[in-house]
């Protein structure tokens, strides 16, 4: 099937270019609120406990990290003070912290608190307990110095630290913990309520220190313009459309694409294009997955251009390649992509049969809440039963998929989504102690030279290596790329559209 990439593109060009930051007329204007629809309710407010996009698009205004990108996806810091002194060898990262940064109880940041936080983060979080094997130590080499000492090289040990989604956020030492009961960061915003199923509210920190560069997507001066956002769970698409195009909602996150040309009067649309990629997580730990040929018959059976088609429909807005990166990435390669999109039962029934498969049932978990998971999910649930499969759909509230999915007892394969990330160990699937657990000789060889590399080129050279060793053992499948849709209110201005939507340096035009 053929995509019409230039039609697309130029769409999102037309789009964003209207809401790029500094686009608005109107100055900055302090005060007022924005009630913010998402697609359902969070598990936790924990961000190291959970993986989920919709957790820290909104912990990431309550807690920071010490480093964090830019709009070029650019390493910057956050509440360290610098870029870290590095060690020749790669080894010994020294991370000096700024100054003046207080926590919502009013405490001062410290390097106590830091060290304790990536502690925690070794041991709650999945890209945490990712970088864990690598790390020595943590120690405070002064009130404000922190050094991490490595056994080995690992180039992404920065990215982890940055990344907002099983985030390495810097919590004050007395208020950590497990599970975690304080919500307290240095964000510019603050909890004020949680009513479950309702809303999360939250303040204007007035005692926020903020960095003094220009601001750049997530990184350099966080202003807290607004009073308060309302994070409030509308899980039917459609009631975010209608609240969007009434004007109930200042921002209505990931819309269906179909929605596109009602988005007039109260709202505007807003295209965030080449944001990211469906995926289909396997279960290689327990169940019938765990063997690679029923992976591969997985693999086989799937037609991922007729998933795409179905779950966008405009051809504006996706593209059916098989490759993880599109063009434009360092990381693009052809590797093993003559196994996306065969649509093959007569291979799946194959590998079934050399697997034993017995007709245990397939178990797919996905939600309504993000309703091109729903879409994605009821097509390949027919292409595997047309290959022979058993199929058990299940569906669910998203929070409650987000808790089944850390059970390997629980399913086979469930439906989630990524942006494209500048750093491939952070992209889904790619930690050994994440939902999928893959772990194979084949990975560990191919990752561990990949992460073990400083120069860009030669790691660009070795993901293909990475991407051949994913299409080769199946631990996840990447249906395509996708642009994505949200609304936004006319009088929010400041607006950058970005794969985790913030509203600090945003305002409300009076």
């Amino acid at each position: 099937m053929k995509t019409q990439p230039m039609r697309r593109l130029l769409l999102s060009l037309l789009v964003a270019a209207a809401l790029v930051p500094g686009a608005a007329v109107a100055d900055p204007v302090k005060g007022g609120k924005i009630d913010v629809a998402t697609i359902g309710e969070p598990p936790t407010l924990d961000p190291m406990a959970n993986t989920g996009d919709l957790l820290g698009m909104i912990t990431q205004h309550v807690y920071e990290t010490l480093f964090t990108f830019d709009a070029e996806w650019r390493l910057q810091p956050l509440l360290a003070e610098a870029m870290p002194a590095i060690s020749e060898d790669g080894r010994v990262y020294d991370i000096k912290l700024r100054q003046g940064v207080t926590f919502h109880d009013g405490e001062t940041l410290t390097a106590a608190d830091v060290v304790a936080s990536l502690q925690r983060w070794m041991r709650v979080a999945s890209r945490g307990k990712q970088a864990a094997p690598m790390i020595e130590s943590v120690a405070a080499t002064g009130d404000l110095a922190v050094q991490i000492k490595l056994k080995q090289a690992y180039a992404p040990l920065l990215s982890l630290l940055a990344f907002n989604n099983s985030a390495a956020v810097i919590m004050p030492k007395a208020h950590m913990d497990e599970p975690l009961t304080d919500v307290v960061g240095t964000g510019p915003y603050k909890l004020a309520e949680r009513k479950p199923d309702q809303y999360i509210l939250l303040t204007r920190f007035d005692g926020y220190a903020a960095r003094t560069e220009q601001p750049s997507r997530y990184a350099g001066r966080r202003t807290a313009y607004l009073d308060e956002i309302r994070f409030i769970p509308v899980p039917n698409a459609n009631t975010r459309i209608e609240g969007a195009i009434s004007g109930q909602y200042d921002f209505s996150d990931l819309l269906p694409v179909e929605s596109y040309d009602k988005l007039t009067g109260n709202t505007e649309p807003v295209i965030l294009k080449s944001f990211g990629y469906p995926i289909m997580m396997l279960n290689t730990k327990q169940g019938p997955l765990a063997k690679l040929e029923l992976r591969q018959a997985v693999q086989a059976a799937l037609s991922e251009s007729d998933m795409m088609l179905a779950a966008f429909g405009k051809p504006e807005f996706f593209a059916v390649d098989g490759a993880m990166y599109p063009e434009g990435f360092p990381w693009r390669s052809d590797a093993g992509v003559d196994t996306y999109d065969q649509g093959d039962p007569e291979k799946a029934q194959a590998l079934m049969e050399k697997a034993g498969y017995a007709g245990e049932p397939i178990r797919i978990l996905t939600s309504q809440q993000y309703e091109f998971h729903y879409k994605m999910a009821l097509v390949a649930a027919e292409y595997l039963k047309a290959a022979g499969f058993k199929v058990d759909l299940q569906v669910s509230d998203w929070a409650t998929l987000t808790q089944r999915r850390n059970d390997p007892a629980l399913w086979d394969i469930f439906f989630t989504h990524s942006p494209f990330l500048p750093e491939p160990a952070l992209n889904l699937g790619m930690s050994e102690s994440g939902p999928g657990w893959w772990s194979t000789d084949r990975r560990r060889t191919a990752f561990d030279a990949f992460n073990a590399a400083s120069d860009p080129a030669q790691r660009a050279k070795l993901y293909g290596d990475v991407q051949a060793a994913i299409m080769a053992e199946v631990p996840f499948i990447k249906v395509g790329d996708f642009n994505a849709l949200s609304a936004k209110s006319p009088k929010l201005q400041g607006y950058d559209p970005s794969p985790w939507p913030f509203f600090w340096n945003n305002w409300v035009e009076k």
